[in-house]
């Protein structure tokens, strides 16, 4: 029986016509899959049902997610990732952050990212607070300013002075929610080119159930950032919702809502 495939244009570039035409076939599709997104099982039989494609510097993995919760694309990743889920489940982890500081892609900063829920409005949100360890200058200058915020802004992100209302969508960024973890948040590729990792985790770190049903829910996560020295590790939910509203008090937050695994 053909399976209820999306195969998107992209995946089809790089898997090839003839691959991508005996998926459509059901030749080479499973019938039965764990979402790499949300994890919980799928029928591509019975289910619209995205194709994902991860690739590598040197190989690539297929995955299957309900269309419901990816669109069907391809994803840069690293090498060291790919081949880390491969050993593990045969799908692609994500890494979400808790805390640990990470890369930025691709001023290479050293960020500190922490996954956490944010009440607004009388719901929960999935959030990400993205602060730097050291203060970030402009590419291609030195000194002794901060220029985290402006560039963030020129991007689009909204300064805040309070958390009373979520803040606007920033088309074209997403955060990508693979295997049940955070993979990354993806900027626009250069010349309309596929999306990029504007900060991509080091290892795959697990997300809260909570966390990850209200990203689902939603279908957007909430990134929060602001400079060195605003925010701090906090240990719990309420500290954190305490430092976002003082950053914003004192002029120290941008904010956008990305949606979630696609752009």
């Amino acid at each position: 029986m053909p399976r209820m495939l999306d195969v998107s244009d992209a995946v089809r570039a790089e898997i090839g016509d003839e691959e991508a035409d005996r998926l459509l076939a059901g030749e080479n599709a499973p019938g039965s899959y764990d979402c790499t997104s949300c994890r919980t099982p799928g029928d591509s039989e019975q289910e619209r049902t995205s194709t994902v494609l991860f690739v590598g510097d040197e190989t690539a993995v297929l995955a299957f997610a309900h269309a419901s919760c990816l669109p069907s694309q391809v994803v840069q990743v690293t090498e060291e990732q790919l081949q880390g889920a491969v050993r593990s489940i045969g799908g692609v982890a994500g890494g979400a952050a808790a805390g640990e500081p990470q890369k930025s892609m691709p001023e290479q900063a050293v960020l500190g990212v922490t996954s956490g829920l944010v009440l607004i409005e009388g719901e929960l949100h999935p959030a990400l607070v993205v602060e730097p360890t050291t203060p970030i200058v402009r590419p291609g200058t030195t000194g002794p300013g901060d220029d985290f915020l402006p560039l963030l802004i020129e991007q689009g992100f909204t300064p805040l002075t309070e958390l009373t209302s979520v803040p606007p969508v920033l088309h074209g960024w997403s955060v990508l929610l693979a295997v049940g973890q955070l993979h990354a948040v993806l900027q626009p590729g250069a010349n309309g080119g596929q999306p990029v990792a504007w900060w991509q985790a080091h290892q795959p770190l697990q997300v809260t159930d909570s966390w990850r049903a209200a990203a689902n829910k939603h279908q957007q996560v909430l990134m929060f950032a602001a400079p060195v020295g605003s925010i701090g590790r906090q240990p719990r939910e309420d500290l954190l919702r305490d430092s976002l509203d003082k950053a914003a008090a004192a002029g120290r937050l941008v904010a956008s809502a990305l949606p979630l695994a696609g752009t």
